[in-house]
C-alpha cells in the first residue's frame, strides 16, 4: 500500500490528480461482483419471463454505458476515450446469483480501474431494477478489482482471485 493519496494536495484537500507529464500506455482493468438473489428470480432471468425484458442484455448494456461516463459518476476521474468495454454476466444456478465481469481497457496516461468497477456496480443495479417487483432480497456483492496492467505501477492480480475463471471469464460467455 503507498503511503500517499494522490487524490490530496499539501493541504488535505480534494484535487484531481495532474496526470499531463505521464506517458500514454496501454491500461487495462477487470472488476467483478454478484447479484445474489432467490432462486425463482434467477429461474425468471434466465428463462426471460420477466415483464421488463431481457434482463442481462440490458444490465450488459448498462455496464458499457456506465463505463463510458465514470467521470460523471466519480468526482476525481478522468474522463477517458475508452478502446474497449467488455461485460459478461453468467447465471449461476448453485450460488443462486449472477456473476459480473468487467475487461475495460484504454490507451491513456491513467488508468481504467474505477471504469471497470462502475460497469460492474451499474450492471448489478441494473439487474436489481429489473427484478425488484418480485425480489427486493437481492444483494450485489463483492464488487472488486481482480487485475490491472500498465501504467507506472505495472501489472497488479488480486491475491487468491484467478483473473482467468472461467466461470466468469472468456471461456463461458453467456450467449
Amino acid at each position: 500500500m503507498s503511503g500517499e493519496l494522490s487524490h490530496l494536495d499539501a493541504k488535505g484537500r480534494a484535487r484531481m490528480v495532474d496526470v499531463s507529464e505521464k506517458p500514454v500506455t496501454l491500461r487495462t482493468c477487470v472488476a467483478r461482483g454478484e447479484v445474489r438473489m432467490a432462486p425463482e428470480t434467477l429461474a425468471r432471468i434466465s428463462a426471460g419471463t420477466l415483464p421488463k425484458g431481457d434482463v442481462l442484455a440490458t444490465a450488459r448494456l448498462a455496464g458499457i454505458q456506465a463505463a463510458k461516463r465514470t467521470d460523471e459518476w466519480i468526482p476525481l476521474c478522468h474522463s477517458l476515450p475508452l478502446d474497449a468495454v467488455e461485460i459478461d454476466l453468467l447465471p449461476d444456478p448453485a450460488g443462486s446469483r449472477v456473476r459480473i465481469e468487467a475487461r475495460v481497457s484504454v490507451h491513456a496516461r491513467t488508468g481504467v480501474e474505477m471504469e471497470a468497477l462502475v460497469a460492474v456496480a451499474a450492471a448489478g443495479l441494473t439487474i436489481y431494477d429489473m427484478c425488484k417487483a418480485i425480489d427486493r432480497s437481492m444483494l450485489l456483492e463483492e464488487v472488486r478489482l481482480v487485475r490491472k496492467s500498465g501504467g507506472k505501477t505495472g501489472d497488479w492480480t488480486r491475491s487468491g482471485e484467478d483473473p482467468s475463471d472461467p466461470g466468469v471469464g472468456r471461456a463461458q460467455r453467456p450467449r
